[in-house]
């Protein structure tokens, strides 16, 4: 089939689109390179089309779905770079998310799969784990108001569609968050802070296996990806350290939970683990190796994070 695969040289996009293409079928990318990476894609691959430019840009949506015709869209594409640049994460995310939904209803695309932040239910959820009946409330941050409008767009559109409410999803590729953060001052010898937070990572392969379930049909409405079980963010520093090989424990600063965070966000997957079945989650010390591999080839690119961080000033 025809994918439209968009944010597809990041993280997500650039593994589903790899699982896809290897299967045999054609991949239509978009990424305006904000924070994806062109390496992330293959030069060349007869499976693959590449596009760089924006979703914000309806004409050249308009023109994608006309030429392309997709039979699903996977849409990574995503603004978080600055917590306070409103307008971008409006633009791509609202904007760009609503042009695409638009475009998949009028030409009639099979499928949509999204990809939503687990703050769309706020930073003070009234529930652990969170249900999926839990009300949205997204008022915590510009990335999350912003998520949550594609979203609304999406469920409204009438469109057969699947969005993964997200746990912590890193590994290879990964830009965003406390792992690339981690890995880079600790390379540079600078200290790192921790807060007493806790979260629930999640290996980006393991994601995208079940995102290319999702293109074949599997689900419908909204699914939370979680292993299910939380862990102190100071395990995840911990398995950087550990990846590294530095010999010399570098205690962190314990500080404590900033106004825009939450002490624990952790999604119930039980409807996940019904429709999609058993899913082999990997071990945290595996999949933070992987990423370290890849920070040591690639670099962190830019170490960005939708929260404030305390430590900027260093």
């Amino acid at each position: 089939m025809k994918v439209l695969v968009t944010g597809g040289a990041g993280q997500v996009g650039s593994h589903v689109a790899e699982m896809l293409m290897e299967r045999g079928d054609h991949v239509i990318a978009i990424d305006n390179l904000e924070t994806g990476r062109r390496e992330h894609l293959p030069a060349s691959h007869p499976n693959l089309t590449y596009v760089e430019g924006d979703i914000a840009d309806k004409a050249l949506i308009d023109s994608l779905f006309e030429e392309h015709k997709p039979d699903v869209v996977v849409h990574t594409a995503a603004s978080y770079k600055d917590p306070d640049d409103w307008y971008t994460d409006t633009v791509t995310n609202a904007v760009g998310g609503a042009n695409l939904v638009k475009a998949a209803k009028v030409h009639d695309t099979k499928r949509f799969i999204y990809f939503q932040t687990a703050l769309c239910y706020g930073t003070k959820p009234t529930e652990s784990p969170i249900t999926l009946n839990h009300p949205k409330n997204p008022g915590n941050s510009s990335y999350a108001i912003t998520k949550t409008a594609a979203e609304d767009f999406l469920e409204y559109s009438g469109i057969d569609f699947v969005t993964f409410r997200l746990a912590n999803v890193i590994g290879p590729r990964n830009v965003s968050g406390p792992l690339p953060i981690f890995f880079q001052r600790l390379r540079d010898g600078k200290k790192c802070f921790i807060t007493p937070a806790r979260r629930d990572f999640v290996y980006v392969g393991d994601l995208a296996r079940n995102v290319v379930k999702a293109v074949d049909g599997t689900g419908n409405g909204a699914y939370h990806f979680s292993s299910g079980t939380d862990i102190a963010i100071k395990e995840l520093y911990d398995a950087v350290v550990e990846a590294l090989q530095i010999n010399e424990y570098p205690e962190p600063d314990v500080q404590p939970l900033g106004p825009d965070d939450a002490a624990s966000i952790l999604l119930d997957p039980s409807r996940t683990f019904a429709d999609f079945g058993d899913i082999e989650f990997t071990p945290l010390k595996d999949f933070v190796k992987r990423a370290v591999d890849y920070y040591n080839e690639h670099g962190t690119l830019g170490e960005y994070t939708h929260l404030r961080l305390q430590d900027k000033k260093q």
